[in-house]
C-alpha cells in the first residue's frame, strides 16, 4: 500500500490555495478581438507568484498581448476553529 501524498495536498499544507485567473488577451491577427483564457493553479495570495511567472512566460514567449487578468483565490485548508471547554460532562 502506497502513503505517497499528493502534490495539491502538500501545496495546501504550506498555504496554497486554488487561483483561478480569467485572462482577456487581443488576438494576434485580429487584436480588435478579444480572446478569453482561464487558467487555474495553486498559488499563494496575496503575491500569486506562480501566476506572475506565467503571466511573464506569456509576455515573453507568446504573440496574443494581454488585456486583462481578473483572479480568484480561495484556500482549501485553513486552521480549524476550536474552543476550550471548561468543564465535564459526564455520559452514561
Amino acid at each position: 500500500m502506497s502513503t505517497r501524498v499528493s502534490r495539491q495536498f502538500c501545496l495546501q499544507m504550506e498555504g496554497y490555495g486554488l487561483t483561478t485567473a480569467e485572462i482577456h488577451y487581443h488576438l494576434p491577427d485580429h487584436p480588435n478581438l478579444l480572446q478569453l483564457f482561464v487558467w487555474q493553479e495553486y498559488d499563494l495570495a496575496p503575491h500569486f507568484p506562480e501566476l506572475k511567472g506565467f503571466l511573464g512566460y506569456w509576455e515573453r514567449e507568446l504573440e496574443g498581448a494581454l488585456h486583462s487578468v481578473r483572479i480568484a483565490h480561495r484556500r482549501l485548508i485553513e486552521p480549524a476553529e476550536w474552543q476550550a471547554v471548561d468543564g465535564i460532562i459526564p455520559l452514561h
